[in-house]
């Protein structure tokens, strides 16, 4: 009798921590779930055709100095659109390259987004796009700008 009842004082911290193991994976993969990024919009053939309405105007580049001692290269610019089309998002890809034209880096940022009130038809907008880990083979030229997202109101 007294070997059954040991027997049951370890299980007890077993299944206990078992418990606490699986609510404990259970609580990380929620967490990284819900901290993912909502997947980039595709360029739909819709806002491909549209695309040629807005229109990127003063776009330059400056380099800058941070609190941390690190450059930071800011790319300044407008975007009109020129369409009869409300738009509430637009995404663009900045394509840095080398000195041998091979690309080193593509990111994906917004440049119109729901917080700046979207871009009605015929107005005009300005953004800005700091970035502060550029790579050290980057041309220092430049980067090419394309859309990569619309999404209309």
């Amino acid at each position: 009798m007294v070997s059954e009842r040991s027997g049951f004082r370890i299980g007890v911290p077993v299944y206990v921590a078992g418990v606490v193991a699986v609510l404990g994976a259970a609580l990380y993969a929620f967490v990284q779930y819900a901290s993912r990024p909502a997947p980039p919009l595709p360029l739909t053939p819709e806002a491909n055709a549209y695309v040629r309405n807005l229109q990127l105007s003063d776009v330059s580049m400056k380099a800058t100095g941070n609190y941390m001692k690190q450059t930071v290269v800011e790319i300044e610019g407008k975007i009109t659109n020129a369409g009869d089309r409300r738009i509430d998002i637009v995404e663009i890809y900045c394509l840095f390259y080398d000195a041998y034209q091979q690309l080193v880096l593509r990111q994906r940022m917004p440049i119109v987004d729901g917080k700046m009130g979207g871009l009605k038809p015929g107005e005009t907008k300005s953004f800005r796009l700091p970035f502060d880990e550029l790579p050290e083979s980057w041309n220092q030229a430049m980067p090419q700008l394309r859309i990569a997202a619309v999404k209309f109101s």
